[in-house]
């Protein structure tokens, strides 16, 4: 070793504090209060035109059925495909079955910029219109940008703020992380997820605001107001939270989980779409005859705000409203959350933690009670003292079209959720999910915005065992 050579921290010691002190500033920011969001995100949808009409798939601009398998297309090559998948998963009540799937490829950028004011990190949001959201506009990142798009293959206008995501040295990197994307829906779906902090002076467009970490918590507390894309960066945050101990170790939950990928045996084909069994095509989208699951329908689009001032596309629009609940507790003073390694067709790798309880229930109102999800009874049946958080979010509205999920936090105890839980399912503290964030595959995106509500403070789990 060199005298030059400089040795530096493994991990930013204070970045954690930083957060967390952000978290802790509602109601007013250093430019914004949150009281005054509603009015300002009412002002921004005001100032644009949009309008989204369903277009039958035939009549999509750009978009055409390849003759030799039925895929859905895009003439460029790029954005993405509509294509068949085959799946033996070896258990469940759903063991084998075919379906349409979203392939996406390309690995698109879901970044947030940072930037101190008077002391306190505030983020960098956008007021964004996408053509799934039943209400158009809600707050998405700085950046949120699929590769054809940020490369142009869309021939509009350049995406704003990109350089300080994908521009050398624009700024300091504080969380860099691939997370999956709806494994029901997409077939092994990543996206980048970034927190950056910048130093520069920024102009804020008009459709960008600063807001600190707890103003957005305060946020999240209402339907449909901070999207998907948001929600799961802010899962990614780095906080450090601390905690006495947990029910298992580290290594011993890393040892669970792996063994919980490796006892899965799924074989996973894609095949042509007009081969996929139960499904066909009727006058606007490709849908079963029962009309369970999801179908897949057409839009065109005028957006004044976006890149592109008009555009057409395939939307998945799943039946039903679904719920995402996480059962929790508290063991010797320190919250945990009971998760589900859960297993899905378009996952990279078999399994990621999910929350608790995951489905739909209009897809499983023709099943018997006793193959329903884990857990369902006890979020269904469970009295209102013990609904701690119940809030109606959005999906990815640039793929689906109104897809909604109940996010619901659930006080449970022994009777309900036992300190040894079935299998598949195990005890985390929220500072172990945290740590899992920083790498890619291991929480599923459904679970990563159930720990943004806690993350920001959307969710408080207090000394006996409430949340608020």
């Amino acid at each position: 070793m060199t005298s030059s050579t400089v040795l530096r921290p493994r991990a930013e010691q204070a970045l954690s504090a930083r957060l967390s002190r952000s978290a802790a500033v509602t109601g007013s920011g250093h430019l914004m209060r949150t009281d005054a969001f509603p009015e300002w995100l009412a002002a921004r949808a005001a100032a644009h035109r949009f309008t989204v009409r369903r277009t039958p798939l035939d009549a999509l601009d750009g978009w055409s059925f390849e003759a030799d398998t039925g895929n859905l297309v895009h003439r460029s090559g790029k954005f993405f495909s509509v294509e068949g998948l085959s799946v033996d998963v070896g258990e469940g009540p759903f063991r084998r079955w075919q379906q349409p799937i979203i392939r996406q490829p390309e690995v698109g950028i879901l970044g947030i910029l940072a930037k101190e004011f008077d002391g306190v990190l505030h983020f960098l949001l956008q007021a964004k219109m996408e053509p799934g959201n039943r209400n158009l506009l809600q707050l998405s990142p700085t950046v949120q940008a699929t590769r054809s798009n940020y490369t142009g293959v869309h021939r509009g206008a350049k995406v704003r703020y990109l350089e300080h995501f994908a521009g050398p040295g624009r700024g300091r990197v504080l969380a860099d992380s691939l997370q999956s994307e709806h494994g029901s829906w997409f077939y092994r779906k990543s996206n980048r997820n970034m927190l950056v902090e910048t130093d520069e002076e920024v102009d804020a467009g008009p459709d960008f605001c600063w807001l600190t970490l707890g103003q957005l918590g305060e946020l999240l507390r209402h339907d449909n107001v901070v999207n998907m894309d948001t929600r799961t960066v802010l899962s990614c945050f780095p906080l450090a939270v601390p905690e006495a101990g947990a029910l298992c170790s580290d290594t011993e939950l890393l040892s669970w989980f792996t063994t919980q990928r490796s006892r899965h045996d799924v074989e996973v084909r894609r095949i042509p779409l007009a081969r996929v069994e139960g499904w066909g095509r009727d006058g606007t989208g490709v849908c079963r005859p029962d009309g369970r699951y999801f179908r897949i329908t057409g839009v065109s689009v005028e957006a004044g705000s976006r890149e592109v001032g008009g555009w057409s596309q395939p939307l998945l629009a799943p039946t039903g409203t679904g719920i995402t609940a996480c059962l929790f507790r508290r063991f010797g003073g320190v919250p945990h959350l009971l998760m589900h390694a859960k297993v899905e067709a378009g996952y990279l790798d078999t399994v990621e933690l999910a929350p608790t309880v995951q489905y739909t229930p209009e897809n499983w109102e023709h099943l018997p009670a006793t193959v329903r999800p884990r857990f369902h009874d006890v979020v269904r049946d469970a009295p209102r003292d013990a609904v701690h958080y119940d809030v109606l979010h959005s999906e990815e509205g640039g793929r689906f079209e109104h897809a909604e999920t109940r996010c619901v936090f659930v006080e449970a105890d022994e009777d309900t959720a036992p300190a040894q839980p079935p299998a598949g399912y195990q005890w985390l503290t929220v500072g172990q999910l945290n740590s899992l964030t920083a790498h890619g595959h291991y929480v599923n995106v459904q679970a990563r915005t159930m720990l943004a509500c806690v993350n920001s403070g959307a969710v408080k789990l207090d000394r006996s065992g409430r949340a608020s």
